[in-house]
């Protein structure tokens, strides 16, 4: 199939054939014609799969043959409600892209900015609202959003909306909108808490699910470096400087974690940026532009905070620290190999995160290569590296287990 077998507007097939687009991906395929018959839909479907044109085409194609070329006042519907500010400004984008050829507005919105600019472009009008959850009550609660006249209503990023605790939020908006609108989700995993949410907002859904969850994407390289806690952060400037790697995204548990690797990258030279919730907007956008105009190699972030990063070519991800979720693995390497493109994901697994690479494994049943030749192994007593004695040899059997320890204390007191 291609696009221009889907019945879109013109308008909207010229922008996205100078985009580049031709053939939909699957969850286009499946999501655009039943956004087009005005169904509701549940979607699953990993990062990378192109689900934000699934909900965005066929909305503007929408859109525009109601709006039309009118010059009245324009009046909210379409909104899109999503987790975090950088997501929201990459749908945004997104929106403004697709429908460059209409005359269809869209505003984004979100907190951690001042609110005057959104309230100045909200009181000329827009068609398309693009917000994080807490933003939008605000200004609802202060009069600037009228919900009255909404046509369709999506909730992107479901899980993670219900991770970062905005459940309630969400119920509230909802409430806001009426009730013949047409609603669609999206998620990339569906747990129990998805299905009953989505049991209480959506009419008879269509549901559209492109990949199991538990399955990582094809064309992504895993690998696995058994390493003791301790020498987390000198391994990672280890396959930095002799791997050459660049253009990486380091996965941290927490934003005093993110912080941390950060300072011992720099120490060593390292061009490195942390992105995470403590962070000003301002600051979160400047060091996302760095990293894609590649002024910044090593960009570490939050799971919260990776979920607006959208970069086609983004060739490592590393594992900094085990999820202790095994979903949140697969949506991690994720970021990697998309686009057609190749990719390698690189876990750390310390000796107290093994139970969650068991739980890994069992969810996405592949076979990831454990690297056992580098200088900060488990010590001795693990079965992992007891399994591969020649992690302890070099070439000419020597034992050299000595020296790997004696390097590792040089590189605690260097990073520490």
């Amino acid at each position: 199939m291609l696009f221009e077998d889907l019945s879109l507007s013109k308008s909207i097939q010229k922008a996205i054939y100078e985009i580049g687009y031709t053939q939909p991906t699957p969850i286009q395929e499946q999501a655009i014609p039943i956004v087009l018959a005005g169904s509701d839909l549940i979607g699953c479907a990993q990062t990378g799969t192109g689900k934000t044109a699934a909900f965005a085409i066929p909305i503007i194609h929408q859109l525009h043959r109601i709006v039309g070329s009118s010059k009245k006042s324009k009046q909210i519907r379409a909104l899109v409600i999503t987790p975090t500010r950088e997501l929201a400004v990459q749908i945004g984008q997104n929106f403004d892209d697709y429908g460059k050829y209409t005359n269809l507005t869209q505003l984004t919105i979100f907190g951690g900015v001042s609110q005057i600019p959104q309230v100045d472009q909200l009181r000329k009008g827009v068609d398309i609202l693009i917000a994080t959850p807490g933003r939008l009550l605000d200004l609802h609660k202060q009069g600037y959003i009228d919900l009255d006249h909404l046509h369709v209503l999506v909730l992107d990023e479901a899980d993670q909306m219900l991770d970062m605790g905005f459940v309630n939020d969400v119920k509230k908006i909802v409430k806001l909108t009426p009730n013949n609108r047409q609603t669609l989700l999206f998620s990339a995993t569906m747990p129990l808490a998805i299905r009953e949410l989505a049991e209480m907002f959506l009419k008879s859904p269509a549901q559209v699910e492109v990949s199991p969850v538990s399955s990582t994407a094809e064309n992504v390289e895993q690998r696995v470096y058994f390493v003791e806690k301790t020498d987390k952060r000198a391994l990672l400037y280890h396959l930095i400087r002799n791997e050459h790697l660049s253009d990486l995204l380091v996965f941290s548990r927490t934003k005093h974690g993110a912080d941390n690797i950060v300072k011992a990258l720099r120490k060593h030279g390292v061009a490195a940026e942390a992105i995470h919730g403590d962070k000003s907007q301002s600051a979160r956008q400047r060091v996302l532009d760095a990293f894609k105009n590649k002024e910044v190699g090593v960009l570490v972030a939050t799971d919260i905070a990776a979920r607006g990063i959208d970069i086609d070519q983004l060739p490592y991800v590393i594992n900094f620290d085990l999820p202790n979720i095994p979903e949140t693995y697969v949506h991690r390497i994720g970021r990697t190999g998309r686009a057609g493109n190749g990719g390698i994901a690189i876990s750390f697994c310390s000796k107290d995160e093994h139970p969650y690479w068991k739980d890994i494994q069992k969810l996405i049943k592949v076979d990831v290569k454990t690297v056992s030749e580098h200088p900060y192994p488990w010590h001795a007593g693990s079965p992992e590296i007891a399994a591969k004695p020649q992690s302890n040899s070099n070439r000419s059997g020597e034992k050299v287990k000595s020296r790997k320890s004696a390097t590792s204390k040089q590189n605690k007191k260097r990073w520490y």
